[in-house]
C-alpha cells in the first residue's frame, strides 16, 4: 500500500505499482550480484596471496627462483589451477605415489636387510642377529661401534658369508675373521676394543647404570678390518643395551661406617644375596650388582679402596663383616643364601673372607682373577703400602700395557705364606684369563689342587672353559 501510495497513477495505479516493484527488485538484484562479485574476488585475491605466502614460506628456494606475473608467482598460479586441472593433477599425483611405492617396495626387496633383536634388552641377552637378501656366498662384516661415557669409541668386528639363501644368521654361523671367530652371537660386544687411534690406557666399563649402553651394529660389503668410517654402510641398527631391569631398586648404603649400594629386584621378595667387591681399579662400581639385581639376585656393592686411599677409614677384616651383616639382615634377603663375588683384589679380599671370619659364612664363592697368595689379616692400608715398595717393578710390555703381577709374590711353598683354602666349606668358582698379567692367577688356581679339596667335592675348577660354553654356564650358574 505504501508503494501504491507514493507512485499513484491515475491511469493505472496497479501496473505502475508492479512495474515500479519489479524495477525495483530488478535493480537491487544487480547491484547485489555485482557486489556479491567484487567482494568475491577480493576474497580469491586474498586466499590466493595467502596461499602463495604458505608456499613461498614452505619452498623459499622453489619460490624465490619463479617469475612473477600480475603480482602472483608461479608457484601461486600452480596452487590455484582451474578445477580441470586440479582433477587432472590429483590423478597424476596418485598415479606417481602408487608408481613410486611400488619402485620403494622393489628397491626394499633388493636391499639387504639387518634384524637386530631384542633391540633393547639387558647387556647379557643373547643378540639375535640375522642378514637377509644378500647374494649367495657374499662376503659382509658385521661391525658394532659404542661410544663409552668418556666419549672414546669401542668396535668389534666378524667376517661372514652368506648362505645359498643370501642370508646369514649369526647365531649358528661362524666369523670367518674379525676381533672374533667362531660361533659367536655375542662377539660384537665382548670382542669389543678401542678403535684405532684412540688413547691409551682405557677400560671399558659402566659407570652410570641407569642409562643404557647404546650400540650401533652396521653391515659392510667385503671383509673389512680398518676404515669402517670412510666406507658406506650397506644397513645399520641401533640397539640398547641395559644393566639394570625394569623394577630394580637402588638404595645407597651409608651404615655403620660401610658405603655401597644395594640393588633389589622388583616384588616382595625375598632373594639370595650377593656382597660384590671390585678390584683395585678403586672407586664404587654398580654394573655387575645392579646386573645380578636385574636376575633376581639382592646384590651389594662394596666401596673400600677410596677409603684406603682417602684415609677416611682403617678397612680391614672388621669392615666387610659388618657390610656382610647389612646385607644378611635386610628384610628382603634370603639370611641362608648368601655368596660373595670378588674380582681381583676383591677375590683375595673374600677368599681370606671365607677361610679366616667367623661371621661371612657364604653358601657359595665367585673369585675372578685372583690369588690365594697372602691374606686380609691386617688394615688394608698397610697391605697397599707394602705393595707401593714394589711399584718400580711394574712393566710396560710392547703394547703399551702395564703388567702388574711383578708387583706380588710368586706362588711360595711355604704354606703359611698362602691361605688355608681347604678350610673352604662351600662351593667355590675360579674364574682366571690364561694372559693375566695382574696377578699369577693360573699359578694360584694350580696350586689349589694340593690342599686335596677336589676330592671332597668342593671346589669347582673349569681351566678353559671360553666363548659360547663359558657364556652359557655363568648364566647358568646360580646360588
Amino acid at each position: 500500500m505504501g508503494f501504491g501510495i507514493f507512485f499513484n497513477c491515475p491511469k493505472c495505479p496497479g501496473f505502475c505499482f508492479c512495474f515500479l516493484q519489479s524495477l525495483f527488485i530488478v535493480c537491487f538484484c544487480i547491484a547485489l550480484t555485482f557486489l556479491f562479485r567484487s567482494r568475491l574476488f577480493a576474497l580469491h585475491v586474498r586466499s590466493y596471496a595467502n596461499i602463495g605466502r604458505t608456499a613461498s614460506q614452505l619452498l623459499p628456494s622453489a619460490s624465490r627462483h619463479m617469475k612473477t606475473t600480475s603480482g602472483f608467482s608461479s608457484a601461486q598460479r600452480y596452487l590455484a589451477p582451474s578445477s580441470s586441472s586440479f582433477q587432472f593433477n590429483s590423478h597424476s599425483a596418485d598415479k606417481s605415489k602408487r608408481q613410486s611405492a611400488r619402485s620403494m617396495s622393489t628397491e626394499m626387496e633388493k636391499r639387504p636387510l639387518l634384524s637386530v633383536q631384542p633391540s633393547r634388552g639387558l647387556v647379557d641377552e643373547m643378540f639375535q642377529i640375522v642378514i637377509m637378501n644378500l647374494l649367495p656366498n657374499q662376503e659382509v662384516t658385521l661391525h658394532s661401534l659404542h661410544q663409552s661415557e668418556d666419549k672414546d669409541f669401542w668396535e668389534a668386528f666378524g667376517h661372514y658369508i652368506s648362505d645359498e639363501h643370501g642370508t646369514v644368521t649369526v647365531f649358528k654361523d661362524e666369523s670367518l675373521g674379525g676381533t672374533y671367530e667362531g660361533t659367536e652371537p655375542m662377539g660384537l660386544l665382548w670382542s669389543m676394543r678401542p678403535v684405532p687411534g684412540s688413547r691409551s690406557g682405557l677400560r671399558l666399563r659402566k659407570k652410570d647404570v641407569l642409562s643404557p649402553m647404546v650400540v650401533h651394529i652396521s653391515l659392510y660389503s667385503g671383509h673389512l678390518s680398518e676404515g669402517f668410517r670412510q666406507q658406506t654402510a650397506l644397513a645399520t641398527s641401533v640397539t640398547e643395551r641395559w644393566y639394570i631391569a625394569p623394577g630394580v631398586q637402588r638404595v645407597d648404603v651409608r651404615e655403620k661406617g660401610v658405603r655401597g649400594t644395594l640393588f633389589l629386584p622388583s616384588g616382595p621378595g625375598p632373594y639370595p644375596g650377593v656382597m660384590d667387591l671390585w678390584g683395585g681399579g678403586g672407586g664404587l662400581v654398580e654394573y655387575r650388582a645392579v646386573l645380578l639385581a636385574s636376575h633376581g639376585f639382592a646384590s651389594m656393592a662394596l666401596e673400600y679402596m677410596n677409603l684406603i686411599e682417602d684415609r677416611t677409614a682403617d678397612i680391614d677384616a672388621s669392615y666387610f663383616e659388618g657390610a656382610y651383616k647389612i646385607l644378611q639382615n635386610h628384610p628382603k634377603v634370603q639370611k641362608d643364601r648368601l655368596a660373595m663375588l670378588g674380582l681381583s683384589f676383591g677375590g683375595v679380599v673374600t677368599l681370606s673372607m671365607a677361610v679366616n671370619s667367623k661371621i661371612i659364612k657364604p653358601q657359595c664363592c665367585v673369585c675372578i682373577s685372583s690369588s690365594h697368595v697372602g691374606s686380609v689379616d691386617k688394615s688394608l692400608f698397610e697391605i697397599f703400602k707394602e705393595i707401593k715398595r714394589n711399584v718400580n717393578k711394574m712393566l710396560v710390555n710392547g703394547e703399551n700395557q702395564l703388567i702388574h703381577r711383578n708387583l706380588f709374590p710368586t706362588i711360595p711353598s711355604d704354606l703359611t705364606q698362602k691361605m688355608d683354602v681347604g678350610k673352604i666349606t662351600c662351593p667355590l668358582l675360579l674364574v682366571n684369563g690364561g694372559d693375566d698379567e695382574s696377578l699369577p692367577t693360573v699359578e694360584s688356581a694350580e696350586d689349589f689342587s694340593w690342599y686335596g679339596v677336589d676330592r671332597q667335592n668342593r671346589m669347582h675348577m673349569h681351566k678353559r672353559m671360553h666363548g659360547e660354553r663359558f657364556w652359557h654356564f655363568c648364566r647358568s650358574t646360580s646360588i
